[in-house]
């Protein structure tokens, strides 16, 4: 999976470590992908909302409790905060058109 971010491709391996298996599909999290778009997550979440017909549930998902406390757990140390909201799992083609509705809102 490559993403690309204003015309800059983004390496693999930068993103390997941010894939996850999750309901037994590789995923990538809001937050990842925010960060590697260089847009806030709160703003990625927003252009979500506003296109949520564009993301049926084989293109994104909502972290159950359960699911959001094991991902935290595999990792040392917490750096995931104190989000309000569910972390939103993207799959391969919800990461596609992510890029999608993000490029149309810079346009």
């Amino acid at each position: 999976m490559t993403i690309e971010n204003a015309g800059i491709l983004i390496p693999d391996e930068r993103i390997m470590d941010k894939i996850y298996l999750i309901r037994d599909r590789k995923v990538m999290i809001d937050r990842d992908l925010a960060e590697l778009y260089s847009v806030e997550t709160k703003r990625l979440k927003e252009a979500v909302k506003r296109n949520l017909f564009r993301f049926p549930e084989d293109f994104m998902f909502e972290l159950t409790d359960d699911e959001y406390s094991n991902l935290r757990s595999q990792f040392a140390t917490s750096s995931w905060g104190g989000s309000r909201y569910a972390p939103m799992a993207f799959t391969e083609h919800g990461v596609l058109m992510l890029s999608s509705v993000l490029n149309s809102k810079k346009q």
